[in-house]
């Protein structure tokens, strides 16, 4: 990623810690650039990429965004509370207390779906629910790992994310049929995430297997919605990511998908930096950055700034570690890295730097690092111009 991807006029911020930005226009460009990736599916939300109530709100109402993906029960209430009336929870629940509040509001029901993958998700579910006649809105999880060739007698390695046990045809239809012979539930659709697919930087090893794992996907993803529907009539059938968008939106083989998920390439962070670009798409450009001041200057060309250390989940590696961007050229020390209270950097650009001036960084995922953050600038042309709260700082933390 190169200086000329990232904006060239930066916020003057007076500040003494560290702050957060989005640049607008960039993430405005970003949103229809996923639009058109999608090729005419709505796209549902996944907030757990955002965490800024406005920054959804204000995307919903743009053409082709439509419903959100939770990524926990008690934000879905909380969202439906705010007025949200498709929301799709994308982990399983076991937080007795928000089932029991959806369970015993209609209006709340008739607005949320759970996913579950295993009887005893819907166990679990019954045993918390309140007396109710509504009932509670359902879909299978199923697992779009691919498959590879295993040894004669040995299980195949799956590759993706540990999800659902559900993956097959049989498996999906006895767990479809446990649902609707179950007076307590409805099933409302499927969800298939790709996560070996939409979550894996491309590589020469990983374009292959993407190709393979995408055609499987198609057959089985088709094959288990015709299954599954002839049980009940499903209302939505989700699947997909940013990384993986621009396939439903190109292929017509696989008309079963009724809307795709997506968020993350919004604020395009570090890790969507080794993404193929689509044939015919535009670029996703960095929108999101944040800005901690210098506390020290250690020597010429070394500065310590305040805090900083906001590493990304998954497995550790330098991939995860924050990147400085501006001012051009500096670098974490390989010793220390992005710090809890304070983060070192070298370059000549240290040189220019004065006590309070900001060094801005991107995250390496998107929604993680506004947990960091109560308030995020909303910033156009190098201006900015609106402050408004992550859910951090709306008081909310839903894990």
């Amino acid at each position: 990623m190169g200086r000329t991807d990232l904006p060239e006029r930066w916020p003057v911020v007076e500040t003494g810690a560290p702050v957060m930005m989005v640049d607008l226009d960039r993430f405005e460009a970003n949103a229809e650039v996923l639009v058109q990736r999608a090729g005419g599916l709505p796209i549902r939300l996944a907030t757990k990429s955002l965490r800024v109530r406005s920054l959804v709100e204000r995307l919903l109402e743009r053409p082709g965004f439509s419903g959100l993906l939770c990524y926990s029960l008690d934000e879905a209430l909380w969202l439906a509370e705010h007025g949200h009336t498709d929301l799709l929870v994308a982990y399983p629940s076991v937080d007795v207390e928000a089932l029991r509040r959806l369970s015993n509001d209609e209006r709340r029901s008739s607005r949320i779906a759970l996913v579950v993958d295993q009887v005893a998700h819907l166990d679990l579910i019954e045993r918390a629910a309140a007396p109710s006649p509504a009932p509670i809105r359902v879909a299978l999880d199923i697992d779009c790992g691919y498959a590879l060739p295993g040894r004669p007698g040995r299980a195949p390695r799956v590759l993706g994310a540990h999800r659902s046990p559900v993956r097959t045809v049989e498996q999906a239809v006895a767990l479809a049929r446990d649902v609707v012979q179950r007076r307590r539930f409805a099933l409302a659709g499927l969800m298939f995430y790709d996560a070996q697919i939409a979550g894996v930087a491309d590589t020469t090893s990983t374009r292959v297997m993407k190709r393979r794992s995408w055609a499987d996907l198609v057959g089985r993803r088709a094959a288990i919605t015709r299954a599954v529907g002839q049980l009940a009539p499903l209302e939505f059938v989700n699947a997909g990511g940013t990384g993986s968008l621009h396939l439903f939106g190109r292929l017509a083989d696989d008309p079963v998908v009724t809307d795709v998920a997506a968020g993350s390439g919004l604020f395009a962070p570090t890790l969507f930096d080794h993404y193929d670009l689509p044939k015919g798409s535009s670029r996703l450009r960095p929108a999101a950055f944040y800005g901690c001041p210098v506390v020290r200057r250690h020597s010429d060309e070394v500065v310590v700034v305040a805090s900083g250390g906001y590493l990304a989940s998954g497995p550790a590696g330098r991939d995860r570690a924050p990147r400085p961007v501006w001012p051009s050229g500096l670098k974490l020390f390989g010793q220390e890295g992005a710090g809890e209270v304070q983060t070192p950097l070298r370059g000549r650009a240290a040189r220019d730097l004065d006590l309070g001036d900001l060094v801005w960084f991107r995250h390496a995922k998107a929604g993680e690092v506004t947990e960091r953050f109560e308030q995020v600038l909303l910033v156009r042309d190098g201006e900015v111009v609106e402050s408004v709260p992550t859910y951090r700082g709306e008081g909310r933390n839903h894990g």
